[in-house]
């Protein structure tokens, strides 16, 4: 059984050392630049629900040999995977849901690695581990969202199933040429939206690197708050945080900004590495018809085909994604409660609704506009 040692920040250990547990396949949402922006900007602490707690293990010359992103939450925002009536269901029988461990990357389901080490790992022993962790800290339990690979069958925690939504590039050499795969009808819709862009005199450009300033940075920032201000809502994010990743990480972003005769009017933020790029943050000042598919599907697509990348994730939920072109791919969280009872009952409503997760998946793959030939 792996035995943790639990870090109260990220900046508890140095740089080198985390980026040097990520395998090939982890994107850049588990860079050591991204989860330390969360943290020093405030976006992610104790004061918002989200108290560090990154998991590792020490090798026997005491070198950090397993690591998880980890934190202790007092609520459920952020996640992803909703799990508010599990807790509704323990405050019924006067019992505390939180705090729990969540192991995962704040704001940010997309799927990935969530046990970091570039030996192979003991899954098994790995699941123990955390139940021991959690047995050990009065924690009700763990839960592991979106992880790109399944734990051993046989650890006691339940499988959930969901689904998301996903671009795939079919070696595609234009934007035309991955139309032509659409039916007449849905081609012809499509190209409908994207010209609405030109005639309500919105100008469209993306930028990358260098190119992002932090101008643009307030920018989109300004856009991003005021989608959730207009929803009477408020961001998790603050300005620092994005100022820290163009600092950081401009590498791996993708700025989608709109203009119109006022000036900028929506962006989109993206990040993207060398296989895939993912649509994470957008907002917009003034609404146009058709914006947001053009910002953040349409200009996503052109750059995955530009570059040769093989997959969008364009950011979960959403089945107006599915006339345009994104196919339902099933994701996979991990779930262990300490209560046997609740966990129990857990496990028989995971199982049932990974039925429902079928079925609704077939349908949406019905509803997809590619030709039947």
């Amino acid at each position: 059984m792996h035995e943790f040692i639990a870090l109260p920040a990220i900046n508890a250990i140095p740089k080198d050392q985390w980026d040097a547990l990520l395998p090939a396949n982890a994107g850049p949402f588990l860079r050591y630049d991204f989860l330390h922006a969360l943290e020093s900007s405030g976006s992610v602490s104790a004061d918002t629900g989200w108290t560090p707690c990154h998991l590792i293990s020490l090798d026997d010359t005491g070198a950090p040999c397993l690591a998880l992103p980890a934190y202790i939450k007092d609520h459920s925002y952020g996640e992803y995977v909703f799990d508010w009536q599990w807790a509704e269901a323990y405050a019924s029988y006067g019992m505390q849901y939180y705090p729990k461990l969540l192991i995962g990357v704040p704001f940010t389901p997309v799927p990935g690695p969530r046990w970091l080490s570039t030996n192979s790992v003991d899954r098994e022993s790995l699941a123990q581990g955390l139940s021991e962790f959690c047995t050990s800290k009065g924690l009700s339990g763990w839960h592991m969202n979106f992880p790109a690979e399944e734990l051993a069958p046989n650890t006691d925690a339940s499988e959930r199933k969901g689904c998301q939504f996903i671009w795939r590039n079919n070696d595609f050499r234009s934007f035309d040429e991955f139309l032509a795969t659409f039916a007449s009808r849905k081609r012809k819709n499509l190209l409908k939206e994207r010209r609405r862009i030109s005639e309500q005199g919105i100008k469209v450009s993306r930028l990358q690197g260098e190119r992002i300033t932090p101008e643009m940075i307030d920018i989109f920032y300004h856009c991003y708050c005021d989608t959730y201000y207009r929803r009477r809502s408020h961001p998790y994010l603050t300005a620092s945080f994005f100022h820290k990743l163009r600092e950081t990480m401009a590498d791996s972003m993708m700025l989608v900004l709109a203009e119109d005769d006022e000036g900028p009017c929506a962006a989109a933020l993206c990040f993207f590495d060398d296989s895939a790029l993912y649509g994470r943050y957008w907002g917009c000042l003034r609404d146009y018809d058709a914006l947001h598919f053009e910002a953040c599907y349409y200009q996503g697509i052109e750059f995955c085909i530009e570059k040769g990348l093989e997959m969008f994730n364009p950011g979960t939920q959403g089945e107006h994604k599915i006339s345009r072109g994104f196919a339902p791919e099933f994701t996979r969280s991990y779930h262990w409660l300490a209560h046997a009872e609740f966990h129990q009952a857990i496990g028989k409503f995971t199982r049932e609704e990974a039925a429902y997760i079928d079925d609704y998946a077939a349908a949406a793959a019905e509803r997809l506009p590619f030709r039947r030939d």
